[in-house]
């Protein structure tokens, strides 16, 4: 399935202002703000947070994988131009998982 679809099939995250992910301290590792290039992630990393008890787990972070499709490909063969899915690609190999922090509207 092709991201755009994927995306039609999850929750709508308009009440979101931002969502911030957080390190096992506590600190803000990134925030992805709703914005134009940024809106999609956040409706992927808020779907996967209600999925995953409020955290982006390595197999939360393989089902994102999933969901970003033909994204990934791109992702892998372009380090540095989707962060959003080279932190997942990462996170997925890894055995932490991340609190997410929702920001309302």
């Amino acid at each position: 399935m092709q991201f755009s679809d994927r995306l039609k099939q999850l929750p709508s995250a308009s009440h979101l202002a931002a969502l911030h992910l957080l390190a096992a301290d506590g600190q803000v590792l990134a925030t992805i703000e709703n914005k134009p290039g940024q809106t999609g992630s956040m409706v992927v990393y808020a779907a996967l947070a209600a999925l995953y008890g409020g955290r982006i787990t390595p197999q939360a972070a393989t089902l994102g994988l999933e969901w970003y499709a033909e994204h990934v490909a791109d992702a892998q063969a372009h380090p540095g131009k989707h962060p959003n899915i080279d932190r997942l690609l990462g996170w997925a190999q890894g055995s932490e998982s991340f609190a997410v922090r929702a920001v309302a509207a």
